[in-house]
C-alpha cells in the first residue's frame, strides 16, 4: 500500500487522486473523519481503518469522487479519484469484438477480473 497524502495540506495540493485497479492506496487525514462518500462505488472502495486513516482501493477504471466530513459536516476531503487500468505484466488478445487480458507473470494466463467483492 502507497501514502496518497501526509495530511490535509498536502492532499488538498492535489489535484486529484490517482488510483490503479485491484490496488489500494492510504489516504491519512489531518482530522478525524465522521461521513465517507464515493461518487460510484463501483469505480473505487473506501474503507476506514480508523478515524484518520482510509484505505481506498480501485475497482474499476473510470472517474469519481470521494467526500470526507468531520463530525460537525465540515469537508476534510473533496477530491476526484481517477482509477486506470494496472497494465503492468498484463497482454491484451484481441479477437474480433472479444478482448481477453492474460497475467503474464511470468507466465500468460487469463487474468483475474474479480475485484474481491464479486461472488
Amino acid at each position: 500500500m502507497m501514502l496518497v497524502s501526509a495530511g490535509l495540506q498536502a492532499a488538498q495540493a492535489e489535484e486529484y487522486i490517482k488510483l490503479e485497479t485491484s490496488q489500494a492506496r492510504i489516504l491519512r487525514l489531518a482530522r478525524p473523519a465522521d461521513t465517507v462518500v464515493i461518487g460510484n462505488p463501483a469505480i473505487a472502495d473506501a474503507v476506514v481503518q480508523d478515524a484518520q486513516t482510509i484505505v481506498l482501493t480501485g475497482k474499476d477504471f473510470g472517474v469519481t469522487n470521494i467526500v470526507v466530513m468531520d463530525k460537525n459536516g465540515e469537508p476534510i476531503i473533496d477530491r476526484e479519484l481517477v482509477v486506470s487500468s494496472n497494465a503492468r505484466g498484463t497482454m491484451r488478445v484481441y479477437r474480433q469484438a472479444e478482448v481477453q487480458t492474460l497475467s503474464c507473470t511470468p507466465y500468460c494466463e487469463k487474468a483475474s477480473t474479480k475485484t474481491g467483492d464479486d461472488k
